[in-house]
């Protein structure tokens, strides 16, 4: 459950970074032509941009502290099979696969302990650190 949580708050995260970053461009749209214009905004770019964006996030976060603002909050952190930091080029992996194969998170109820699809892939492990 504290999975979850963790995730829903890093997802809210990146939506919100999304949301300044159209309000800044809205805004900058607005000083230049003196008129608010949505047309540029589609749910292509929408989708996209948040994928892109949570790819990064994940990414950057796991391969820097292990944490993400979620883990953070939920007190987890996220370590490689023999409890070291998780090395860059697997951090990339899992976050990939954490957000195109989202569904893997579930596979968690179902584990014995509670691993993620991600986890079983790579070798991974998310641990309680307070």
């Amino acid at each position: 459950m504290s999975r979850g949580a963790a995730a829903a708050i890093d997802a809210a995260v990146v939506a919100s970074i999304i949301g300044a970053t159209y309000l800044g461009l809205l805004a900058l749209r607005f000083a230049i032509n003196l008129r608010p214009d949505w047309s540029w905004l589609s749910a292509l770019l929408t989708t996209t941009a948040f994928v892109s964006l949570a790819v990064v996030y994940l990414f950057v976060c796991w391969a820097i502290s292990g944490r993400t603002a979620g883990c953070m909050i939920m007190g987890l952190r996220v370590v490689g099979s023999r409890g070291q930091a998780v090395r860059p080029a697997t951090a990339l992996l899992r976050a990939l696969l954490c957000v195109f194969f989202a569904i893997g998170l579930a596979w968690c109820a179902i584990d014995s302990r509670r691993r993620s699809v991600a986890d079983v892939v790579l070798r991974t492990r998310v641990v309680y650190s307070r």
